[in-house]
């Protein structure tokens, strides 16, 4: 009787330990490259609030911001194996998963405006999220963070004026350098947690970046001067493995997916004004804002129509850039 009782005794507390073990494993960690306390990183604490409160227990959500867990590339990686369970990613991180995303960041002078980068996301949305599916990971939300334009040490106005500086370019992103170095310029490879002291050393000394990051990482203070030209958008997008997903609680899945579409629009809305908010404030601080002419702005676009057929099929998949003209000239044509 007593042996029995032992055992009913070891079962009962291996139970326990079992069902603590799981409510331990119960952690969803974000990485991404936003500053601490950004609206980027308080969506993503809210959306973790609506998480915890629907998986109940000992449920813990974790945020790592500042690139604390690495460049995008490395973040990618480490979903993989499991060491961070989602990111929120610019298309430099997502494309690591999924190339054809390449479409929505990597086309220069392509949008015109917000309207039409929201007409083509919206229409490539579902087949692009199938993808993601397929190669393990499941995408949240949508988001943006302003368009890139040109920062640099001494004022700059024609492509030309920038083919005598050091660019930054993304470490991971060799066949943006290889086109780059084709077309005259010098790109300088390297992390995002890097520009900064790059700049101030004279590594580098121009700087393609957002206004709200130039602004939060006060790469302004350096590379005072700024091409007010929207090169192209900064996409992104939150997403976690489809193991975490798997893992969730229907109540959770559902929470998250409520809260992540929230996030979303939040996103959106909010980082498209604090461009304006933030070239304000740079502005007050001593920024120098330059301004291409008509002339300038026509051999901008002529760099532009020169670099496509180099994109095309090398930098994003050839049948998504047709796939994005082909949006656009319908957009277009709606709104005539």
């Amino acid at each position: 009787m007593m042996k029995r009782l032992g055992k009913l005794a070891a079962l009962l507390l291996g139970g326990v330990l079992a069902l603590n073990v799981l409510a331990a494993d119960k952690q969803l960690r974000i990485g991404t490259l936003a500053t601490k306390n950004s609206l980027y990183h308080r969506q993503l604490m809210e959306l973790g609030e609506a998480w915890r409160t629907a998986q109940g227990g000992n449920a813990k959500y974790l945020v790592y911001p500042d690139g604390s867990q690495g460049g995008e590339t490395d973040m990618v990686r480490r979903m993989r194996i499991g060491q961070l369970q989602g990111g929120l990613l610019s298309v430099v991180g997502l494309r690591e998963i999924e190339p054809s995303i390449a479409a929505l960041q990597n086309m220069p002078l392509m949008f015109k405006s917000w309207e039409e980068v929201d007409y083509v996301r919206e229409k490539m949305r579902p087949a692009m999220e199938k993808k993601f599916l397929d190669k393990g990971f499941v995408v949240l939300a949508w988001g943006d963070a302003g368009w890139v334009r040109f920062f640099s040490k001494e004022p700059a106005v024609r492509p030309d004026d920038f083919k005598k500086m050091k660019f930054f370019a993304w470490g991971s992103e060799v066949e943006q350098q290889e086109i780059m170095k084709s077309l005259g310029y010098t790109p300088v490879p390297l992390e995002t947690g890097d520009i900064l002291p790059s700049i101030q050393t004279g590594m580098i000394n121009a700087v393609p970046s957002t206004p709200y990051f130039a602004l939060a990482t006060q790469i302004y203070t350096t590379a005072s001067n700024m091409l007010e030209l929207n090169w192209a958008p900064i996409v992104g997008a939150l997403i976690i493995t489809k193991k975490a997903w798997d893992d969730l609680t229907p109540e959770g899945q559902a929470a998250v997916r409520e809260a992540g579409a929230k996030a979303g629009v939040q996103l959106r809305a909010k980082a498209r004004q604090e461009v304006d908010d933030a070239v304000d404030a740079m502005k007050k601080r001593g920024l120098k804002v330059n301004k291409p002419n008509a002339e300038q702005m026509q051999e901008w676009n002529t760099l532009a129509d020169n670099l496509y057929p180099r994109i095309r099929g090398k930098m994003v998949p050839a049948d998504t850039f047709d796939e994005v003209v082909g949006h656009l000239k319908a957009y277009r044509a709606g709104k005539k």
